[in-house]
């Protein structure tokens, strides 16, 4: 569904990103998931300069914030676990099923996502350093076995437990940041598993609602 001025809830994202970073900042996870609940939202845009008072908000000056008026929340893995509560198609409500859906967050969050970032510091940040040269074979062998532990469990599944939760909402966010490598492609049933997120109607249309934000700010840049 299509952003809405009016709701009551609200997110906060970046008004522009380097272009590497399109398509990958954590408000992605935000509107993703409220697309799969159904729930209609609104979007505060930061500059680069985000305003001192702002990190009342978020004390790691990141994004994004969440607030439905009734809780006002930070971290992307607190935001959607909190929208999935009030979905049982993302988070079952039987205790087991609940409980595996939330222990893949937190893998996702906690157990790939440092390896895969890692990783990518070193690709998009320090490319040219000696540092990084000698570094990045490590950092990818790692990132590389903690895929294969994922891909291992996956088999030939088509989501992590019986159905799509916001495990596999975070876990293919997560796995998306290695898009400027052919780490994943490397398993092909992740590969596969991947593609599947990103086809569900809610991540594109989550996804083009992100894109159309950076895209209307070069725009302002070109015609200023």
């Amino acid at each position: 569904m299509p952003v809405n001025p009016e709701a009551a809830i609200e997110i906060t994202a970046f008004r522009w990103v380097p272009p590497f970073a399109e398509g990958l900042v954590r408000d992605l996870r935000a509107r993703w998931v409220l697309e799969e609940g159904g729930l209609e939202y609104r979007v505060r845009l930061l500059d680069q300069q985000r305003p001192p008072e702002y990190l009342r908000e978020q004390p790691f000056d990141q994004v994004p914030c969440f607030s439905d008026g009734h809780v006002h929340i930070f971290e992307s893995g607190a935001i959607v676990q909190y929208v999935g509560e009030k979905c049982e198609a993302l988070l079952p409500h039987d205790p087991q099923g609940r409980f595996r859906a939330i222990q893949w967050a937190y893998a996702a969050l906690n157990s790939v996502e440092p390896a895969i970032q890692n990783l990518a510091a070193i690709d998009l940040f320090f490319p040219k350093e000696e540092w990084a040269k000698l570094r990045r074979p490590g950092a990818a062998d790692f990132a590389r076995l903690k895929l294969k532990r994922v891909s291992d469990w996956l088999g030939d599944k088509y989501w992590l437990e019986d159905r799509f939760t916001i495990g596999d909402l975070l876990m293919i966010s997560v796995l998306r940041i290695l898009r400027h490598t052919n780490i994943v492609a490397e398993f092909p049933n992740l590969a596969a598993y991947v593609k599947r997120g990103e086809a569900r109607p809610a991540f594109k249309q989550a996804l083009s609602d992100q894109l159309a934000v950076f895209a209307a700010n070069q725009m302002e840049g070109e015609t200023a």
